[in-house]
């Protein structure tokens, strides 16, 4: 027989254990996007997904779904930009597993998955889930095959590692650069030329979004600190819910049956186990993996820039007033993805510790205990299963949405187009009632004008608002905040079409004397100045 035969046999037998933790990501991804994966789009919060994207560069304001939103419009000139979106949604859950997998040191199989389905099912992950930030999840997705590969060193293999954060965008690639820099900087070896060589990678993936925001003369409101602040969505307060990887600021993202006693204090218990498991790792200097400082650094760095917006806000609020560039700091809970991957990393090697067979005994069974281990991320957060029990669903978009997509692209000349009512999101019958943003902010190939400042209800009562950061759409809402006719100043300003949504169409009409009404449907009345 020759030698080539056995070898490729244990090809064969090796390649399911090396898949088992991207079928584990699949698995769940299935488990937790739920009816999201019927026919149709997912429209929630900041996740619009819209039919035939336009191929346009995002214009006003800070560049947020820069290069996302245009890599997804790509992608829809070969597949229908519903299944872009369901492959994405699921693709994050496949990477992410996969790559935590990766980290695990040694061959078992149990470790691994232990570590792909805590990195692939955790409050941090279903909470900017339900928020629709599907552009950051890329980067949390690819944050672990990044770690990976600035530990072993290379330019190319970490230019490949992160493409996904590079392709979600500015909070994708800042939730990335900190733990790439931090282990570039600690592994063994020429660790300032690594660091070098990385921190050239982030800056070149960065440029897309970072030259925009800084030609945009965009704005950041130092109040946003207050706004989106990390909040308690436990019993455990603030600080709990961020070590259990919640916290987020929006209580709409919050997963069903998060708050209660039992699952949160199941889930702050393997967290912090896990991360006793990961410190008990390192205690020697030679059973270290590359990356274990380094990840450990930044992890404690997202903590903290955490903490600081709930409890230290006035830091942050006065770094945003001293620069802009300052902004993506108050939005703090979003920077826990490293301290994800950290505890995801410890539930792997407590998995390894707790599922080994004793030494100079009879090797007992390890299923049942490992059963329970895989099992426990899920069990400790069971709303997030389907669509966290509904509140994540695909709907197609009524007619009259692709009548007046295609009025609009359709039309040569020049000229933006303004939406209203006044307000960034909607709550359509047809999508369930789910807020998401304004569709029409994706939907046109021509710049789009729409309010994008925010209103956030505060936990004791009252709201806070969060002035926009676009100058054109901050001069719109002036001259809206009038009486009167504005036609001509807003063909002044370059606005040819007003497309009006909502029950208040007549009122919002009659400011607009002299405009050719081109569509009047059930939902939308779109006027061509």
């Amino acid at each position: 027989m020759s030698p080539a035969r056995p070898a490729s046999r244990e090809r064969w037998r090796a390649a399911p254990r090396a898949l088992a933790p991207a079928l584990a990501g699949l698995v769940l991804g299935v488990a937790a996007l739920g009816p999201a994966l019927g026919p149709g789009f997912t429209l929630r919060y900041d996740m619009v997904v819209v039919p035939d994207p336009p191929l346009a560069w995002p214009s006003g304001g800070f560049p947020r779904s820069v290069p996302s939103d245009l890599l997804l419009a790509a992608a829809a000139r070969v597949l229908p930009a519903d299944l872009v979106q369901k492959a994405i949604l699921l693709g994050i859950f496949v990477l992410a597993a996969a790559g935590a997998a990766a980290l695990v040191p040694g061959g078992r199989l149990v470790p691994r998955l232990a570590a792909a389905v805590l990195y692939a099912w955790n409050a941090y992950l279903a909470q900017r889930l339900l928020l629709g930030q599907w552009a950051l999840l890329l980067g949390y997705a690819g944050l672990p095959w990044a770690v990976r590969a600035a530990a072993r060193g290379g330019t190319g293999r970490l230019a490949l590692a992160l493409l996904p954060a590079a392709a979600g965008g500015f909070q994708a690639m800042l939730v990335s650069a900190p733990a790439v820099l931090a282990v570039a900087a600690t592994r063994p070896g020429r660790s300032w030329r690594a660091t070098a060589a990385a921190a050239g990678v982030i800056a070149a993936y960065c440029l897309p979004w970072a030259v925009p925001a800084l030609l945009s003369g965009a704005s950041t409101d130092p109040a946003g600190v207050d706004a989106f602040a990390a909040r308690a969505d436990g019993p455990y307060g603030t600080a709990g819910s961020l070590l259990a990887l919640g916290g987020i600021w929006n209580a709409e993202a919050e997963v069903p049956g998060q708050g209660e006693w039992p699952p949160a204090t199941a889930r702050l218990a393997l967290c912090l186990a896990a991360i006793a498991a990961y410190l008990w790792a390192g205690r020697t200097r030679a059973a270290r993996p590359a990356w274990w400082a380094g990840l450990l650094a930044a992890a404690a760095a997202g903590l903290a820039v955490a903490l600081a917006g709930a409890y230290l806000p006035g830091l942050p609020r006065t770094l945003i007033a001293w620069w802009p560039g300052f902004g993506p700091l108050r939005d703090g809970q979003a920077y826990l993805a490293p301290l994800a991957l950290l505890v995801a990393a410890g539930f792997g090697l407590l998995a390894a510790r707790v599922t080994a067979p004793a030494r100079g005994r009879r090797p007992a069974p390890v299923w049942p205990v490992a059963v329970v281990v895989l099992l426990a991320p899920v069990l400790v957060l069971p709303g997030a299963a389907w669509g966290a029990f509904g509140r994540l669903d695909a709907v197609p978009y009524p007619a009259e949405w692709r009548r007046v997509q295609a009025l609009v692209n359709d039309d040569p000349a020049p000229g933006a187009l303004l939406s209203l009512p006044w307000g960034a999101h909607r709550a359509f019958a047809w999508n369930g009632g789910r807020v998401t943003l304004d569709p029409a902010v994706k939907m046109f190939a021509r710049r789009v004008l729409w309010n994008d400042a925010l209103t956030v209800g505060l936990p004791g009562g009252g709201e806070l608002r969060v002035a926009g950061e676009d100058p054109e759409a901050r001069a719109i809402g002036a001259l809206l905040a009038g009486d009167g006719p504005v036609t001509a100043a807003l063909r002044a300003r370059g606005v040819r079409y007003v497309l009006i949504s909502g029950p208040d169409r007549n009122r919002f009409q009659s400011r607009l004397p002299g405009g050719t009404v081109v569509h009047a449907g059930p939902e939308l009345t779109l006027v061509r100045l």
